[in-house]
């Protein structure tokens, strides 16, 4: 389910992820030296969620590694750079960008290629409030997609195809996503529901002939 960062995602207003399970891609930009993001979910103990961040291969962003932590409820003590805020009484883990060449793949469904950056699984240790924070220890300003979840489920961001366009372009100060107009929105509403269609279809098709 893939979604657009169009207004700065703020510790006090962070992103809300419906289902940690459910496979969900904020598409993102750290747009100022200060910029930290923040994802935000309700989680079950005992839950395991993927956690990941790729980077798109825009022009400019070989060398782009975002810092990213998962902070909650019974989890260690952790050392964060002063502009990363936590829940009080909240621990979390630290999830490195790794070293060495970074792996790449390719997306058919948008024609896109990124950079593999963080993947982790994380156990949640009890019942709780569970934020992700997404920052660069330096300050680079880039655009990154924050992964939540593994399990697979149409929905998204119905103008994700008109947004992607102004989205993949080198990052300047300030910069989000374009609006789109609401004809345009319908328009594309009305085609990605015809595509999720054509796919269901196919899918029932295959399962029945199986």
């Amino acid at each position: 389910q893939p979604f657009f960062e169009e207004e700065d995602i703020k510790f006090d207003s962070p992103w809300l992820i419906d289902d940690p399970t459910i496979s969900t891609a904020v598409y993102a930009t750290l747009d100022s030296p200060m910029d930290v993001d923040y994802f935000a979910f309700e989680g079950d103990g005992g839950q395991s969620i993927l956690l990941q961040i790729t980077i798109p291969q825009i022009e400019g962003q070989e060398d782009f590694v975002p810092h990213m932590a998962l902070l909650g409820p019974q989890l260690p003590p952790i050392d964060l750079p002063d502009l990363v805020s936590r829940p009080d009484d909240a621990g979390g883990v630290l999830l490195p960008p790794p070293t060495g060449p970074a792996p790449t793949f390719f997306e058919p469904f948008s024609r896109t290629s990124y950079w593999e950056r963080q993947q982790s699984r994380e156990t949640l240790p009890v019942d709780g409030s569970y934020v992700v924070a997404v920052w660069h220890d330096s300050g680079v300003l880039g655009r990154y997609v924050f992964v939540c979840g593994d399990k697979e489920q149409l929905g998204g961001d119905l103008t994700f195809p008109i947004k992607m366009r102004s989205y993949w372009t080198p990052v300047t100060a300030g910069a989000r996503p374009q609006s789109v107009s609401i004809g345009v929105c319908l328009l594309a509403g009305g085609i990605a529901a015809s595509a999720a269609l054509l796919v269901w279809i196919v899918i029932r098709r295959r399962r029945k002939s199986a």
